[in-house]
């Protein structure tokens, strides 16, 4: 079917209907992928081979498949043991979001849902136990919730850019606060909320854990400086299996009760921790401004 060829890069983009298909699509296309739309994944191969991916004259291909293309588990997993069975190194994107702004996009947009149930609500639930398995299996996972547009392009943008060249694992460590809940895709969370919180200071409240008084703030306890060193040395035990066991990505939450003070602070110094330690690595503050 398809030669051995370690330059090539294919992703499929999957997901729930509203959650963001389509812009992903639009990111990938404008960062080199050639992409095709509504394609059932067992026709892949074929594509590549229409395309002249194996002779280079495609290096980097983003196939959409999703609800229309009858996709589940099964298929998307057979498509992907074919794949990755000739030495093309294929990612599974998974954009996901919360009923509440599913329904709410649909009803803006004024689009029909792709399941035909009895109301859009049902829909939305019916694709949604129809893909649990697929989400469950997916490199990236990507939560549009509270994604503008343009954050969704800057965390495509991060995670696809340099891919084709990527032969390490990604690690995102990101800060949020409880009190706006919890990110629904994280692999490892550790709660910092035992620490002082600097909020209570009137002089720090108006500050973030990025700033030193923060910072200092933080790691002036002797309990953050402990934390810190057992869950880097933690990571450092962790991160080479998780790697050997194929994992492309692995998502840090790092939270407090707000998410701008303890919980930023840390995943900062766990981030610099890591890219000092040569892991390919990024961090974000999703409630930073919040």
């Amino acid at each position: 079917m398809i030669g051995n060829n370690e330059d090539v890069h294919v992703v499929i983009i999957t997901g729930l209907s509203g959650a963001g298909r389509s812009q992903a699509a639009k990111v990938l296309e404008d960062i080199g992928y050639f992409v095709v739309d509504n394609l059932p994944v067992a026709m892949i191969g074929k594509l590549m081979d229409t395309l002249g991916v194996v002779e280079g004259e495609r290096q980097r291909l983003a196939i959409v498949a999703d609800t229309r293309t009858r996709m589940n588990a099964e298929i998307l997993e057979n498509a992907l043991v074919d794949l990755r069975r000739e030495g093309i190194p294929t990612t599974v994107l998974f954009l996901d979001a919360d009923d509440a702004v599913l329904h709410r996009r649909f009803k803006e947009t004024r689009r029909p849902h792709p399941v035909d149930a009895a109301s859009l609500a049902e829909s939305i639930a019916v694709e949604r136990a129809a893909f649990e398995d697929v989400r469950a299996s997916a490199d990236v996972i990507v939560d549009t919730t509270q994604l503008s547009v343009h954050q969704l392009r800057d965390r495509l943008r991060e995670a696809f850019s340099d891919a084709d060249s990527r032969t390490s694992m990604r690690v995102v460590v990101t800060s949020f606060g409880f009190k706006r809940g919890a990110p629904s895709v994280v692999d490892l969370m550790f709660d910092v909320r035992f620490l002082p919180n600097p909020h209570w200071d009137p002089d720090l409240r108006p500050l973030t854990g990025l700033d030193e008084p923060v910072r200092a703030f933080v790691f002036d306890q002797p309990q953050a400086a402990e934390f810190l060193e057992r869950v880097t040395d933690l990571l450092d035990f962790l991160l080479p299996q998780y790697e050997l066991e194929g994992k492309s990505y692995l998502t840090i939450g790092i939270g407090c009760t707000g998410g701008r003070h303890r919980s930023v602070a840390m995943a900062d110094a766990i981030g610099k921790h890591l890219a000092a330690n040569g892991v390919d690595s990024s961090v974000n503050h999703r409630d930073l401004e919040a």
